[in-house]
């Protein structure tokens, strides 16, 4: 998260997350939280926010299982943001990663477009809507 110049990365970016998320979401507005979450740790404190207000929430995971389109995305995306450092494809390879505990939406984006993930998504959330 980038504040006022200042690089907030770790725990202290998620928890300011967590505030504006509760925040928002206690205004009546939908919210995204579009992060890296691959603890069971962050995800649940995301999961914590929503059930804290007795929010509908719905969890996705978003995943390339094609090793070498998934390495070619890493390599050779740009940071848009003045001062990102992006992580290095061994970096990503080696960051913890908790298998999920509940049921989630998962998107495999390795042999899709983005308007085919998106189309996916929407039909998936459609789908998850008619069961809350």
């Amino acid at each position: 998260m980038r504040v006022a110049g200042t690089w907030v990365d770790g725990p202290a970016g998620y928890i300011v997350c967590y505030a504006l998320a509760s925040q928002n979401l206690q205004l009546g507005l939908d919210v995204i939280a579009d992060t890296v979450n691959p603890t069971q740790v962050t995800r649940q404190a995301w999961r914590n926010v929503a059930e804290s207000l007795e929010t509908p929430f719905v969890e996705i995971e978003v995943v390339c299982s094609d090793d070498r389109e998934h390495r070619h995305r890493i390599e050779t995306r740009v940071a848009y943001i003045p001062g990102l450092v992006l992580p290095t494809w061994e970096k990503v390879m080696s960051r913890q990663y908790d298998v999920w505990d509940r049921d989630h939406i998962v998107i495999d984006t390795a042999h899709q477009t983005v308007a085919e993930s998106l189309k996916t998504l929407c039909e998936q959330l459609d789908r998850e809507r008619r069961t809350l």
